[in-house]
């Protein structure tokens, strides 16, 4: 290369850096290792992680231990869908625009919505572009949150508000754990939507239609962060009105991994189908009538016409979608609703389990689908340790993500329908063993 660039060493490929700006000393860097030595060294890291493979998992707030059909990732490892990037081709793309679409069906049917996107990037993205398109489309600057939405969408959000100067306005919730309704009423008034968690992230399940009501009155959107796992046993929110819908895709066919890579799900009604950010796959005829797929309204993503843009995501999560896709596949319409039906159940018993044999209260009285807080007679997060040394993560302690709310004592516990009869008996035992000894 230098000889073909007419130079004497490497040193003069930066002649053009200012002296100034160079770092003349020697590199601060450890001596090279071999293969071997550097996979033994991260071997000895990665053992000091604990898994849920060798730990029974209550934990929850958005990421949750439900169970990926064994089929899901041997299919999505087959080469056209584990290296495939980006559709821009569509006539040499038609298998992964075609599941892409078939996505886009299913998440359309689970939210009660016309349009969805091919995905986003994870649950607290997409509710931060809801917010924009929610922004674009009344031309209003801010948001009200009703009841409790998981503390951390809501930093993404507050993030993603400063460029575009929104104001966010926290309604909070009542004695129950619900929507403070009143108080959204009062600070709906000039905003442009309203957001609610469904269920919320201490577990209770919203009014969902009242909520429309307010927002509509007051010509704002409503905004729906939806757990997906409870499509099969309550209504899905379009149908009670709606606007957008976002959620977090990851119990579908998407293991905990630590904390990602995950996939975020967004549906709107065809009226925001231009302001629906990133891809958006279609169904057509080609020139001889044949059934294909092709990237649709591209005018409106912002590498075409970025003075309309309404984001500046261009692109989706197709292999964790398409996870989520064969999952949802797998389970059906009716494994779905059994799904649904065995959350429930399971959280009921841990729930009146962790009140019989450990002293826990409930926190709220509000009707839940898979998890619930409860307050506990030691501290949550010693109690946590205790039983992370019997084998079980209890759950997550609320005072971390909502300081000062009067929930020092208060655990967030979900159960999924991995965990079985003796696993919620075992926890409640090893709480219970823990707020003794913590007494």
């Amino acid at each position: 290369m230098l000889d073909v660039l007419g130079l004497a060493s490497v040193d003069d490929l930066f002649t053009m850096i200012p002296p100034s700006l160079r770092y003349e000393q020697p590199l601060d860097m450890p001596e090279g290792h071999t293969e071997i030595e550097v996979l033994r060294e991260l071997g000895v890291l990665a053992a000091r992680n604990r898994s849920v493979d060798e730990l029974v998992c209550f934990l929850g707030g958005g990421a949750y231990d439900h169970h990926v059909p064994s089929m899901v990732w041997p299919l999505l490892g087959r080469g056209e869908f584990a290296t495939s990037y980006t559709p821009y081709q569509p006539e040499v793309s038609q298998g992964v625009l075609q599941a892409l679409f078939e996505y886009q069906t299913m998440i359309s049917e689970l939210t009660g919505l016309e349009i969805s996107n091919a995905s986003l990037y994870d649950g607290g993205s997409a509710l931060g572009e809801a917010v924009h398109m929610a922004s674009s489309a009344t031309g209003r600057k801010a948001v009200v949150l009703a009841g409790c939405v998981n503390p951390l969408y809501v930093d993404v959000l507050r993030t993603a508000a400063r460029g575009p100067g929104l104001e966010i306005r926290e309604a909070g919730w009542a004695s129950d754990g619900t929507a403070d309704l009143e108080a959204t009423r009062r600070l709906a008034d000039g905003a442009a939507a309203i957001a609610v968690q469904h269920p919320s992230f201490l577990g209770s399940l919203e009014d969902v239609s009242t909520l429309a009501e307010i927002a509509h009155e007051q010509g704002a959107k409503l905004i729906v962060h939806f757990d997906l796992t409870s499509a099969g046993v309550l209504e899905a929110p379009g149908a009670l009105g709606a606007d957008i819908v976002v959620a977090e895709g990851q119990p579908f066919g998407n293991h905990l991994n630590f904390g990602g890579p995950y996939v975020g799900v967004i549906a709107c009604r065809r009226e925001d189908a231009r302001r629906l950010p990133g891809r958006l796959v279609g169904e057509t005829v080609d020139r001889e009538g044949r059934r294909s797929f092709v990237l649709t309204l591209q005018a409106r993503e912002q590498h075409i016409r970025r003075e309309k843009a309404t984001s500046n995501i261009c692109t989706n999560q197709t292999l964790n979608a398409l996870g989520t896709s064969v999952a949802l596949a797998w389970l059906g319409p009716q494994g779905l609703k059994e799904l649904g039906d065995t959350c429930l159940a399971k959280a009921r018993y841990c729930r009146d389990r962790l009140i019989e044999v450990a002293g826990a209260r409930p926190v709220f009285d509000a009707p839940i689908f898979k998890e619930f807080a409860v307050r506990l007679p030691a501290d949550p997060v010693r109690v946590c340790e205790r039983a992370a040394a019997d084998g079980y993560l209890a759950g997550v302690p609320l005072a971390r993500y909502l300081p000062g709310r009067d929930l020092d004592d208060a655990l967030l516990v979900a159960v999924t329908e991995r965990r079985t009869r003796e696993e919620i008996d075992g926890l409640a035992e090893a709480v219970a063993r823990a707020c003794k000894e913590e007494a």
